[in-house]
């Protein structure tokens, strides 16, 4: 059996595996080293995280049976899409896909910040007030699924192979939760890291409560998006141990640290503050 069959035969094993064991691992990092000290009941804040992260998997399931691998899988019986269209070696095109789906999800990720109805429901995201590896699942259903339809979209276009979009999935979870991880590295260790992966001090910059620090550091998995486009942002004026975590105007534990609240939080107020379009960031002195 090659290796690629048997990813595809057990792809949701893989996948279930994978999340459940880089989150245990970085749960322990995170005791073990900590980058800073948490605000909030940790207790409290993973079990509202990790249930609205459950409920957005079963709403998954229940909206798109098939999910990206099946679009995949369709595309590439119809030979739908540039890579289906054009021969490329199947190693070149596994790892074009990977490269152009995360540029991607860089692009989603400045869009939510751009257009306010958007920013409503990422938000949810930021209005965590403490950072660590829950915080990386932490999305407002109706997010996700624009998510998931982005990622059919960008799939029918590009035709990645079956193979790299799982490989993707996997690779973007595991990202997620490592940059979002209460993690300590080395100092030199992460300059290194950080030129070929996001690294946990890279994005929470982006996490930042200073609204130009937010909206800096879009990407999840590779950095050179930010370098290239200029929203790279080394370090946080205020440092990691004391920068302040979250949304200026959301910071009552009991709206945004519990799952009611934040299904709801996409609804509370206006959308003003934090949209990249604005011209009234706070700036560097």
């Amino acid at each position: 059996m090659s290796w690629q069959r048997f990813i595809l035969d057990n792809e949701i094993f893989i996948r279930l595996g994978c999340f459940f064991g880089i989150l245990l691992w970085i749960a322990l990092w995170e005791i073990r080293s900590p980058r800073r000290k948490l605000s909030q009941p940790k207790a409290r804040r993973w079990l509202h995280n990790l249930g609205l992260t459950v409920l957005n998997s079963l709403l998954l399931r229940l909206l798109f049976p098939a999910a990206a691998v099946g679009i995949a899988v369709i595309a590439e019986q119809k030979d739908w899409g540039l890579l289906n269209y054009y021969p490329v070696p199947p190693l070149l095109s596994v790892l074009l896909s990977i490269i152009l789906m995360d540029g991607v999800i860089y692009l989603q990720h400045v869009m939510v910040h751009a257009i306010p109805l958007l920013w409503r429901l990422h938000r949810v995201h930021h209005a965590d007030l403490d950072y660590d590896v829950t915080t990386g699942a932490r999305f407002h259903p109706l997010e996700i699924i624009l998510s998931m339809l982005i990622k059919f979209a960008t799939i029918l276009l590009l035709g990645p192979p079956v193979v790299a979009v799982i490989l993707f999935e996997v690779l973007l979870n595991a990202t997620a939760m490592f940059n979002h991880g209460n993690l300590r590295l080395p100092e030199k260790v992460d300059r290194i890291v950080r030129l070929f992966l996001v690294t946990p001090d890279m994005h929470r910059v982006h996490h930042s409560i200073e609204d130009d620090e937010t909206n800096s550091n879009f990407g999840f998995s590779l950095p050179w998006w930010d370098r290239l486009f200029g929203t790279y942002k080394a370090q946080p004026r205020a440092g990691h141990e004391g920068m302040t975590i979250g949304i200026e105007r959301f910071r009552d534990p009991a709206k945004v640290e519990r799952l009611p609240g934040m299904l709801m939080l996409p609804f509370s107020g206006d959308s003003t503050g934090y949209t990249i379009n604005r011209r009234s960031w706070k700036k560097e002195p």
